[in-house]
């Protein structure tokens, strides 16, 4: 059984013809999603504007489960037949063929620059915004670029929150280091397993760095029902391993003075249940520290 998500990739491959470029499909797909009031995929400022991680991720498994064939990063819907359009809501639907009948006539790199043009934030990571955007234009993708200069450590759970809206909130936060504080970094959500999140944050300019030094075991946390366990868990934690661990807070205190803005994450959504926040206290209780802290939520 397909996820609607996939449903809707499927449907914008057959309204537009059968054949689409990984571009036009992600920028098609950006554009429809931009109508939904509870969006299906998420997307990143990369390397061609707007990206979604899971969406890419969701052709390649259709075309594992031979829906589609992938070629020169192209997309070819194998059965046009399907009526996959027809097996999405009445609104998506209309969507997607809005779409098609606004943009359908744009070539590629008019499509592009027109999402440039429109939604400028999602351009600031582009390599190619130079060859399609105007001086003017430029000027508006640059000021959506944020930049701080002030030393900060922050904390942030991906726990609820999909890969893109995650990597949006560092970027908006302008954090240059994120330092992946669980023992193993694997997550059966997709994005978060090391190798993902580490690829994610390198394609907008973040270095991933993992400290499982830091982790806790994940049989402790097997138990955990109250705050009242997790409080007990963590001070066992800051008694023991935050005890051992002075070197990895120095480097972690040091990446701070050079990077400027660095963040430590794990799973929970909740700072109180999640050991990162005893972290960032040690890292606050260090001496001649020039930055402050804050725990970020969504």
């Amino acid at each position: 059984m397909l996820y609607y998500r996939r449903k809707i990739l499927l449907a914008i491959l057959e309204v537009f013809g059968g054949r689409l470029s990984a571009i036009q499909l992600q920028k098609y797909l950006f554009l429809m999603t931009r109508q939904q009031a509870e969006k299906s995929f998420y997307f990143v400022p990369f390397k061609y504007g707007c990206f979604s991680f899971q969406a890419n991720q969701d052709m390649k498994t259709l075309g594992t489960y031979g829906y589609i064939t992938i070629d020169d990063n192209s997309y070819t819907l194998k059965d046009l037949t399907g009526n996959y359009i027809g097996q999405l809501n009445l609104f998506d639907q209309q969507f997607v063929r809005d779409i098609y009948s606004k943009f359908g006539s744009m070539s590629q790199d008019e499509l592009v620059a027109y999402i440039y043009i429109h939604y400028p934030f999602y351009a600031i990571n582009s390599t190619i915004a130079s060859q399609l955007l105007s001086r003017d234009e430029l000027k508006k993708v640059n000021a959506q670029r944020r930049t701080k200069k002030e030393k900060q450590l922050f904390t942030i759970g991906y726990e609820g929150v999909s890969l893109e809206q995650y990597i949006n909130k560092l970027i908006i936060e302008d954090i240059h280091v994120l330092c992946d504080v669980r023992k193993n970094a694997y997550s059966q959500k997709y994005g978060f397993s090391r190798s993902q999140l580490e690829k994610a944050c390198k394609g907008v300019g973040i270095q991933y760095i993992h400290i499982p030094a830091l982790g806790i075991e994940s049989d402790k946390r097997q138990s955990l029902c109250s705050q009242k366990d997790y409080d007990i868990l963590f001070a066992e934690y800051e008694e023991t391993v935050l005890q051992q661990q002075t070197e990895s807070l120095k480097y972690v205190h040091n990446l701070i003075r050079t990077n400027k803005r660095v963040a430590l994450t794990c799973f929970e959504k909740n700072p109180s249940q999640c050991h990162r926040t005893r972290v960032a206290y040690a890292l606050m209780g260090l001496s001649n520290k020039e930055y402050s802290l804050t725990q970020i939520v969504f």
